[in-house]
């Protein structure tokens, strides 16, 4: 309405008559209700859980838990925040169903299983750069995050002795079967702890869900936003992003609770 004004320089009435609109709809102020946060916050835990689901289905998962809502709400909503429901894909074959897996064998409680991994980056001049992931899976804690050029099987038992001395040992430990997890010299090392590894299946990086979760994090937060010109620079930028993950980015997964905080709250687990 008043691009129209503008373009054509009449009066807010004679443009009303014209759209043949009440001038009141004019000086209505939209106004948000005080539940509208609590409101999407469910809805888009909803369309997570059930991504196959459309705004009418979500409504009814709404209702169903109590909420008194209209379906030209829910609707406006799921609009505004530009959900739809996603294209049908090709259905996959899995390579792999060990009993390792993530979705088999769960964390119980803190430091139950702890999963670790090997992300690859560079810096500007071409020289690799490897970072080693260590995360809690049920508090979804990163406990380390350690680059460096290269990083054999020593140097991992070195970054890890430092956590467990903060920390503690763990459960089990689950990884692929990459040369650093699976040489002797970690092995033995764990074996003396009575730590229990839990290698998932070859060829199926799903089954250590969760080091693959966090990873897409970190590619798409740190490694693909920033260009790191030394060693030196991505190490000090990887110590400041583990902080603010675990201390300052709500996670989904912890009913938007940071990973140290919900960590604060969860026992260990009890030794299997």
């Amino acid at each position: 309405m008043r691009h129209l004004q503008q373009t054509f320089g009449v009066s807010q009435r004679r443009a009303c008559r014209v759209l043949c609109q009440p001038r009141s709809t004019q000086r209505r102020r939209l106004t948000t209700r005080s539940d509208e946060p609590r409101l999407v916050r469910r809805m888009l835990a909803l369309v997570r859980a059930h991504p196959r689901f459309g705004y009418r289905r979500i409504v009814a998962l709404l209702r169903r838990e109590g909420w008194r809502v209209n379906r030209k709400r829910v609707y406006r909503l799921w609009r505004q925040h530009g959900l739809k429901v996603p294209r049908t894909q090709r259905k996959k074959r899995r390579l792999g169903h060990s009993g390792n897996s993530c979705a088999r064998r769960q964390p119980r409680g803190k430091d139950d299983v702890w999963a670790w991994d090997f992300i690859h980056d560079r810096t500007e001049d071409g020289r690799p750069l490897k970072w080693l992931s260590v995360v809690d899976e049920y508090t979804r804690e990163c406990l380390v995050l350690q680059v460096q050029r290269g990083l054999p099987a020593a140097a991992v038992i070195e970054v890890l002795a430092k956590v467990v001395h903060q920390r503690g040992w763990p459960n089990h430990v689950r990884s692929d079967n990459g040369p650093e997890f699976i040489a002797a010299a970690i092995r033995t090392w764990l074996e003396h702890a009575h730590v229990q590894t839990l290698y998932i299946a070859p060829g199926a990086p799903w089954e250590n869900g969760y080091a693959e979760s966090f990873h897409s994090r970190l590619r798409d937060e740190l490694l693909n936003a920033e260009l790191f010109t030394s060693l030196r620079e991505a190490q000090l930028l990887a110590k400041e992003w583990q902080q603010t993950y675990n201390h300052d980015r709500p996670h989904s997964a912890l009913a938007y609770h940071t990973p140290a905080e919900f960590a604060s709250r969860c026992p260990r687990a009890n030794a299997a």
